[in-house]
């Protein structure tokens, strides 16, 4: 059975049409509007915002957190840098692709690691006779993408910070309508966008400060839908079964 992710109660009251989906176990909002046009359109062309918190989210902290990491992942972990993200895939023995996601160095020894599917069992396997600790968050972490060309104007204005420094791939710790959260200048839609990654007791606080922040440049939610169809044009296809 589905339940509810932490912005359930803001995303129920507007999906006024009960479209939902299933997402790992959570109800998706497929769509919000009449049609999920108008919802693409908001991420092609004004912000839109994207409960995406069904991600499977892990903390990987300790000596070898790096170590595990480099075991893990397809690409250099030596070079993921402090603040950076790495979008990545990881591969089976065989060399079969089990699921990619994001990696995002936040500093020495602590990794945030996301996921399609669960990965944990994976992880720990990979782990042995290592210095190393994996955390399920999943649950914990609430995470919303705001998406979109006025998606930088938003995020100024939710955080009252300049953030034309912040490269893509990149990650930083700021605050929302005074709620603490991580930043990453990522996302699947191709637009310009970030992603917002908070703890789940706060998620519809933050949820109204983006909100009451984007008004003035015409923010709305998007589904699911919208989102496949941004992903498809971004050529960012998903790569496990």
């Amino acid at each position: 059975m589905s339940v509810g992710t932490a912005f359930h109660p803001r995303t129920s009251a507007l999906n006024s049409t009960l479209a939902w989906g299933e997402w790992s176990g959570y109800f998706a909002a497929a769509v919000y509007a009449d049609f999920h046009d108008i919802e693409y359109n908001a991420i092609r062309e004004a912000a839109a915002v994207i409960d995406v918190s069904p991600l499977y989210k892990y903390v990987i902290s300790g000596p070898d957190a790096m170590r595990l990491v480099d075991r893990v992942i397809t690409r250099d972990a030596t070079k993921l840098a402090v603040g950076q993200v790495f979008y990545t895939p990881w591969c089976d023995e065989r060399g079969r692709v089990i699921d990619d996601g994001t990696v995002t160095r936040r500093d020495d020894t602590t990794y945030f690691w996301t996921a399609a599917v669960p990965s944990y069992r994976w992880f720990t396997m990979n782990a042995h006779g290592l210095d190393v600790s994996i955390r399920d968050v999943s649950e914990d972490v609430a995470a919303l993408a705001l998406q979109g060309p006025s998606a930088h104007e938003v995020l100024e204005a939710a955080t009252r910070q300049d953030w034309a420094d912040l490269r893509y791939f990149r990650h930083r710790r700021t605050e929302v309508g005074g709620i603490e959260a991580d930043v990453t200048r990522t996302g699947y839609t191709g637009d310009l966008g970030y992603e917002l990654w908070v703890d789940a007791g706060s998620a519809v606080e933050l949820w109204d400060a983006v909100f009451e922040a984007g008004q003035p440049f015409g923010i709305r939610p998007a589904g699911i839908r919208a989102l496949d169809v941004a992903r498809v044009e971004a050529a960012w296809p998903e790569l496990v079964d």
